[in-house]
């Protein structure tokens, strides 16, 4: 029974051995036309740490005589795809391919491969013409027509737009500056007018009437830019009126007797002394100091005001370079459209 046993374990594993040692081969389609390719799959059952060695198969070599190599490709390690093709109608044997497993070498079984010739009825020799020369296409309008049309309009969205253009040109823009200049704050100005008039010496004038002129009227420009309200057309009664709500008494009662003894001097003609005018000259620069507001802005942003001409103009001139812009923007794609059509009929 033992001897049994062991018999049919060398069988097997001669078996085995004899499996591992040879390529499996297998070639589709066994039969061909002239001109079309046919594939042997090669496989070697080995285990997947083995060293396999493929044969080096290279494009355009032949085989046999007759069988040419296309080209080949590994799937796999254990794989190898071998396409062929033929040219001559044979019944062609092909050699056993050969590859090395861990530097032993290994071959396949021998294949066939079967070329069968397009068959040509000779009797038939009216139905066999010679090669054609090379014809040009006929011209057909329908064909080019669209690439026609479109090209004019090409052409007439292109004057339109040099038009519109020079018309854009030819109008004279307007163009705004928006200003920021420096501006004194009303006290300020204010001080800067008394010192003028002190460096005028018009304290000592005999003119009274021209000092007191000035010195009110820069005290009511003063008054109407720190207050907010109309002083220079108002009486002196009128403006201590609208600041006895917010001012000091004691400043306003000066300020009072300054506006009367200057409508005294410019309206009825009273003559005053120098002391009395530089007390009043030093009521005004006590009045502005106790009421002027500091930390204001000293730059002014000016707007230029349009007419409603120039409005009306810079409007149509934003219309135009739209719409000008717009025209581009579409002949641009038109020029790609009609190019693309001609590549599709000339390719």
């Amino acid at each position: 029974m033992k001897r049994i046993l062991f018999s049919i374990y060398l069988a097997i594993s001669y078996l085995l051995v004899f499996a591992q040692s040879s390529i499996q081969a297998k070639i589709e389609p066994i039969e061909m036309l002239i001109g079309e390719q046919a594939t042997v799959t090669l496989t070697i059952p080995a285990d997947d740490n083995a060293n396999i060695e493929w044969p080096k198969l290279a494009p355009r070599q032949m085989l046999v005589p007759g069988v040419e190599i296309i080209g080949t490709h590994h799937p796999d390690a254990h794989t190898m795809i071998v396409t062929l093709t033929s040219f001559d109608g044979s019944l062609y044997h092909l050699p056993a391919f050969k590859a090395k497993v861990n530097g032993k070498e290994i071959k396949s079984e021998d294949l066939a491969l079967k070329v069968v010739e397009v068959e040509v009825d000779t009797t038939q020799l009216n139905k066999m013409f010679p090669p054609k020369d090379v014809q040009d296409n006929p011209f057909q309008w329908s064909d080019w027509s669209l690439s026609f049309w479109l090209s004019i309009l090409l052409l007439l969205l292109m004057a339109l737009t040099y038009y519109l253009y020079v018309r854009l040109r030819a109008g004279k823009p307007i163009i705004t500056h928006i200003k920021i200049v420096k501006r004194l704050l009303p006290h300020q100005r204010a001080m800067k007018e008394i010192e003028q008039i002190k460096a005028d010496k018009m304290v000592a004038s005999e003119d009274q009437k021209e000092y007191y002129t000035k010195l009110t009227d820069t005290l009511r420009r003063y008054i109407e830019e720190r207050y907010g309200f109309s002083a220079m057309e108002m009486t002196s009664s009128e403006i201590i009126g609208r600041l006895m709500a917010s001012g000091d008494e004691q400043s306003l009662k000066e300020l009072s007797q300054l506006f009367m003894t200057a409508d005294l001097v410019k309206f009825a003609k009273y003559s005053t002394m120098i002391n009395e005018n530089d007390q009043n000259l030093v009521n005004a620069i006590d009045f502005i100091n106790q009421t002027k507001l500091e930390n204001q802005p000293t730059e002014e942003t000016i707007r230029p005001q349009l007419s409603v001409e120039d409005q009306r103009t810079q409007k149509e001139r934003r219309i135009l370079k739209c719409f000008i812009v717009g025209l581009m923007l579409a002949g641009i794609a038109l020029f790609c459209y009609i190019m693309y059509n001609f590549y599709l009929l000339l390719v």
